[in-house]
């Protein structure tokens, strides 16, 4: 599923005095910008992303991520398996990233996967010219105090229709626009398709061509056969796979929300056609959250909380397996950290739908960019698996047994071996397996010409070449037989996963800013959920002095934690520079570790928790069990405050030392 951009719908919202504190700029009003650079410059300048080979001046639209940020992408999927594959019982395979064409020809990619195309006609610089538009229009609304009301309204216009312009379309609104290139004014280039996928040559000959894959569900459907045997034949089922998926975007932006290799989570749930009920759908159809169908969107409505269930029993969402996995995907993201009211699902426009789909929503997440997909759910119909089953030949089909036996017509084809041994000698066997080959189409067209002529050219692939069918070498009828069993193609609802689009969503909504106490710095925190952050907890000796003969002593104690930690596996680091504890928190607080724990005892720490700032006394032996307890989600931080002695932070002796 491509993943696209979505216009700024709305400005971005301040959700707290933190947060409001890095977008407000000097008159009060929200400043995206100044919050970004802010994110920014602690996303990067603490390893979350990385540019990738910067030290030879890198690639835009490629990143690396550092330790923290790989950390919280591992967590993410983690909890992703345990959400979905483990709770749906789904089957996880992992395909080649390297494609063949056919299997691309065969899913449409190598023919429409495209984005169009300009050029500075000087510089030779490449845009994206839907951007260059949607740029002009964004601009003009927001800036030019002169436009009129009519132009205002044209510009808004095409903006909801700018996915769905030709080529000629978008050609003759830069023409009619006066759009230039924007680095150098220069004019541009008349708009071309420029197909997206990395393309390259299998073996050394370089004869057999190749792409690194665009998603990743296409390797899921060429196995449909393999995976429907392994789960006994039965329907309904979910394949998954987590990888590696390549577009040669254009013209990179957004930073990491744009990037040209990035790993996708994709789910295809195999469901029969006609049954898109749901046995699970009860638990979800309570939920209520921001929905945006087309019908508001195209009378230029807001998004608004609907009933889940409410929304499938109406038709606006299509069936209960696509409302099921909408539901479960709002739960995910929750769960993750993402402010529910700043997550919505948008349905697609009409001009936006897929000609094979039957209904697809998006969920959207509100950032300082605007509203950005991160997971599409589809129902794809039975679109990929035919398109792969008519280029191969190969079946891709379920089948199912019937309640009361049906009356079907058969094509019954009926090679006469006795005349066409004698016809055909050794390739007898040739013929007759391409006769039996044949579909409906092919053996009445046979059926009428013989009937007419008496014979027929018949071209046998197995032979290369046309061989000569006469009317008393096959019998091809049709029969009425009573059948008890059939077979289907099955349907595909997708939920399709953009890790590291949630990644990014997921560090601005926890990202918040504050002045110290002193007022000479701002302090910043990421508020990561215990489930996703970096690391669980932060282990601090206490140091007094270099000379302390206690620090020793502290050293010892906190090595004993760290062991113990390490065998409940629970992820942490240790700090033992030489700085105050309540720097320490500070650096800690900024990587967005949820617990610290301090050795400032021979017989008991201090836990500390990053969002309260309250602490709590436990001896040395509780330590390693409390932070498991946490971890596993058996007690929580007010569980904790209430069990063990507390005192505040700020009262705390060992938060100045």
């Amino acid at each position: 599923m491509v993943a696209t951009e979505q216009p700024l719908l709305q400005p971005f919202p301040a959700k707290s005095s933190a947060v409001e504190s890095a977008l407000s700029s000097g008159n009060g009003s929200h400043n995206p910008e100044a919050f970004r650079q802010a994110l920014n410059k602690v996303l990067y300048g603490r390893s979350f992303y990385i540019p990738s080979f910067d030290i030879h001046r890198g690639v835009s639209g490629l990143f690396d991520y550092g330790p923290p940020g790989f950390n919280v992408k591992s967590n993410i999927l983690k909890l992703w398996r345990e959400h979905f594959v483990r709770e749906e019982k789904m089957l996880e395979i992992e395909c080649t990233c390297v494609t063949p064409e056919v299997v691309l020809k065969a899913s449409g990619h190598v023919d429409k996967f495209t984005d169009v195309m300009v050029k500075d006609v000087t510089t030779g610089a490449p845009y994206r010219a839907d951007h260059l538009v949607k740029d002009y229009c964004n601009e003009k609304l927001e800036k030019d105090v002169t436009i009129s009301a009519e132009k205002a309204a044209e510009l808004k216009d095409l903006l909801v229709v700018l996915e769905n312009l030709s080529i000629e379309d978008l050609g003759m609104k830069i023409k009619e626009y006066g759009i230039t290139a924007p680095d150098t004014k220069n004019p541009l280039s008349d708009p071309y398709p420029f197909n997206l996928m990395f393309k390259t040559s299998i073996g050394p000959s370089g004869q057999h061509t190749g792409y690194m894959r665009p998603e990743t569900a296409q390797g899921i459907f060429c196995n449909f056969n393999e995976l429907y045997r392994y789960n006994g034949k039965k329907l309904p089922f979910a394949a998954v796979q987590v990888g590696q998926a390549f577009r040669n975007e254009i013209s990179p932006r957004q930073g990491p929300l744009r990037v040209r290799e990035f790993t996708l989570a994709e789910i295809e749930h195999f469901v029969h056609p006609e049954n898109k009920s749901h046995p699970k759908f009860s638990r979800v159809a309570k939920l209520e959250f921001l929905m945006f169908p087309r019908e508001e969107q195209v009378s230029g409505q807001s998004a608004k909380k609907l009933c889940l269930g409410e929304a499938v029993a109406k038709g606006t969402v299509n069936n209960e397996t696509l409302g099921y996995f909408i539901g479960r995907v709002y739960l995910f993201l929750t769960r993750l950290g993402i402010d529910k009211d700043r997550l919505r699902f948008r349905q697609h426009l009409a001009n936006e739908m897929a000609h094979y789909a039957v209904d697809c929503w998006d969920a959207e997440i509100e950032t300082s960019y605007g509203w950005i997909e991160c997971v599409g759910i589809a129902d794809r119909a039975a679109y990929d698996l035919l398109a792969h089953s008519e280029k191969t030949g190969v079946a891709l089909v379920a089948e199912e047994k019937y309640a009361q036996p049906k009356e079907v017509e058969k094509l019954v084809i009926t090679p006469v071996t006795k005349e066409l041994g004698p016809a055909f000698k050794g390739n007898q066997k040739n013929v007759v397996e391409a006769l039996e080959a044949m579909n409906e189409e092919e053996a009445m067209k046979m059926k009428a010409t013989l009937e007419s002529k008496g014979e027929v050219e018949f071209y046998v692939c197995t032979l290369e070449k046309n061989v000569t069918i006469k009317k008393n070498m096959v019998s091809i009828s049709k029969e009425k037989k009573k059948v008890y069993q059939g077979s289907f193609t099955p349907s595909v609802i997708e939920p399709s996963f953009g890790i590291g689009r949630i990644v990014y969503c997921l560090c601005e909504h926890c990202f918040s800013t504050m002045p110290s106490k002193a007022g000479d710095e701002q302090l910043n925190v990421f508020r990561f959920p215990p489930l996703v952050a970096p690391k669980m907890c932060m282990v601090f000796p206490l140091v007094k002095n270099q000379k302390n003969q206690k620090n020793q002593q502290f050293e010892e104690k906190t090595r004993v934690i760290s062991e113990e930690l390490t065998s409940c596996r629970i992820d942490h680091d240790i700090d033992i520079k030489g700085i105050s504890i309540g720097k320490r928190y500070v650096k800690s607080d900024e990587l967005g570790v949820p617990f610290a724990i301090t050795v400032d005892s021979e017989t008991s720490v201090t836990i500390r928790e990053r969002d309260s700032k309250d602490q709590v006394r436990v001896s040395l032996k509780e330590a390693a069990s409390v932070l498991t307890s946490m971890a596993e989600e058996k007690m929580t931080w007010q569980d904790v405050w209430v069990s063990f002695p507390h005192h505040s932070s700020h009262s705390s002796p060992a938060a100045d030392e």
